[in-house]
């Protein structure tokens, strides 16, 4: 995952850089909520920001409620020392999709940080390229160098997921996630299935559809 750590104790920071950097997570950070809002405006795609709420410029709740207001739907996991419940329906009326409190387990971090890279990517443009490949939201309509390809509703949602990340790897659980209902039974052999099917149909572009071995799928966007 591609993460923000908006965090003003360096030393956290620095720990918590090291322990996500070696489970191969790309780590940026702000002690500030200026660099944050700063960070998190530019082109840089992020997975999601994790947010203290006593920042030395504004709080936290500031932060969320700027980036929710400028259009930003990156999931935000509020950590703080602040455990009161007034504290926790702020943060989340704020816009935080998720709030754990300072001292915390890092293992029950990276579990939440999961929980929310589960969740379907947000949609935020009806019309999605990759090389030659553009998937058209409103028309349901996919085509490969202009010429249209037919998608079943299933193949078409997992590309969409792909397109909506290009070059990240999404997980099997991931793909299921956003092209089935939940609590359908399903197994990540599902994907495979369905990922041969796709890239059948998708011809000489077949090739973009990348598997990342003992992870899941990307698709390759030059």
């Amino acid at each position: 995952m591609h993460l923000l750590i908006v965090e003003d104790d360096a030393r956290l920071v620095r720990l918590l850089k090291r322990l996500l950097s070696q489970d191969r997570h790309v780590v940026e950070t702000a002690s500030t909520a200026a660099d944050a809002l700063e960070i998190a405006g530019s082109t840089v795609e992020l997975d999601a920001i994790i947010l203290d709420i006593g920042l030395p410029d504004r709080s936290g709740f500031e932060v969320a409620r700027r980036l929710r207001h400028d259009g930003c739907q990156v999931p935000i996991l509020m950590l703080t020392a602040r455990d009161a419940v007034s504290d926790r329906v702020e943060g989340l009326d704020a816009g935080a999709d998720d709030y754990l409190v300072k001292p915390f387990a890092y293992d029950e971090l990276l579990a939440r940080l999961r929980a929310l890279a589960r969740r379907p990517p947000t949609r935020r443009a009806a019309r999605l390229a990759a090389g030659p490949i553009a998937l058209d939201e409103a028309k349901r309509r996919v085509t490969v160098d202009g010429t249209s390809v037919d998608l079943s509703q299933r193949e078409f949602s997992i590309l969409e997921c792909l397109l909506r990340r290009p070059g990240q790897v999404l997980t099997r659980d991931q793909l299921l996630d956003y092209a089935w209902p939940y609590g359908v039974a399903l197994t990540p052999n599902t994907v495979e299935a369905y990922i041969h099917l796709l890239r059948d149909k998708l011809g000489a572009a077949a090739d973009r559809v990348e598997t990342v071995r003992g992870v899941g799928y990307r698709l390759r966007d030059d």
